[in-house]
């Protein structure tokens, strides 16, 4: 069975708005909404993956975040182990750079069932806290 580990890019604004893009219609979870990242290369720690990834698939450098939540997920073909950071302090703009659509969206508008299942824990926890940060 195939295992991943994945660092993720929680990418929000001071306005409480978070970065996300669209998945490829012919990737794993086609067309669902994701926050930005990638697999971890040998060698690596989760945090370099996390710059290297948003670096590639976003164009900004990523310059202050905290690990949010770490998440290990099943699926049939694979095990995969998500690292999510919260970022928020980077230098640049982030674009979809790979072609992907990207777009700003309020914390409190995330919806879950936009992204791929292993997500839901850390959509549900960003809802949550923003409501609570009100």
């Amino acid at each position: 069975m195939k295992q991943l580990e994945i660092a993720v890019g929680i990418i929000r604004n001071p306005k409480s708005e978070i970065f996300i893009t669209q998945r490829a219609a012919d990737a794993h979870m086609a067309n669902k909404l994701e926050f930005p990242g990638g697999k971890i290369e040998a060698g690596e720690t989760p945090e370099q993956a996390l710059v290297r990834e948003l670096q590639e698939e976003t164009g900004i450098t990523a310059t202050e975040f905290t690990l949010f939540e770490k998440l290990a997920y099943q699926f049939p073909d694979r095990h995969i182990t998500l690292w999510f950071f919260l970022v928020e302090s980077w230098e640049g703009e982030p674009w979809g750079k790979e072609g992907q659509p990207g777009q700003w969206i309020a914390q409190n508008a995330l919806v879950a069932a936009d992204f791929p299942p292993a997500n839901e824990p850390v959509i549900t926890k960003l809802v949550i806290d923003e409501r609570q940060q009100r």
